[in-house]
């Protein structure tokens, strides 16, 4: 799976992507050691967090992917740790992100599963911001043109 020449795979790339951001956010730790604040060495890590440096074996790289992988699916990176993120880039929510290797999935995340029932919820009563603010205006509603879509749907309940 980890190659050593070559492309990187798209899940390399979305690892080596997070180790820059945490270290363009000072989030980058090295070992017990404090902050990284070389762009050089911020890279070596980020490759060989990714299992793509060109200095291990094949079946380093390929540790060194699967530990990371790991990390990141239990939330224990830096970036996760300080911004409260469960997921390192869920794309659209969907499991078809780049990082999947554009597979088309079945099944959405949790994240997406939530976002598409709250949009379902929200979709079918229809009713724009316009159509409830003219319900509004006929009703005599005070304050209604500050109201927010979610305000006038209560006011005219």
């Amino acid at each position: 799976m980890a190659r050593t020449t070559g492309r990187t795979s798209p899940r390399q790339r979305k690892t080596m992507g997070r180790v820059m951001h945490e270290f363009e956010h000072g989030e980058l730790r090295s070992g017990r050691g404090g902050k990284v604040t070389n762009r050089r060495q911020a890279i070596a890590i980020a490759l060989k967090e990714a299992g793509a440096s060109k200095y291990e074996s094949e079946s380093e790289n390929s540790r060194n992917l699967a530990r990371t992988e790991r990390k990141e699916a239990r939330g224990e990176t830096y970036q996760q740790e300080r911004e409260g993120k469960s997921h390192v880039g869920a794309r659209g929510h969907r499991e078809s992100s780049r990082a999947m290797g554009g597979r088309n999935a079945t099944r959405r995340t949790v994240r997406g599963s939530k976002a598409a029932r709250s949009r379902a919820r929200n979709g079918h009563n229809g009713a724009t911001k316009q159509q409830l603010y003219k319900k509004a205006k006929a009703r005599h509603i005070p304050g209604r043109s500050r109201m927010t879509k979610r305000q006038l749907e209560n006011a005219l309940r």
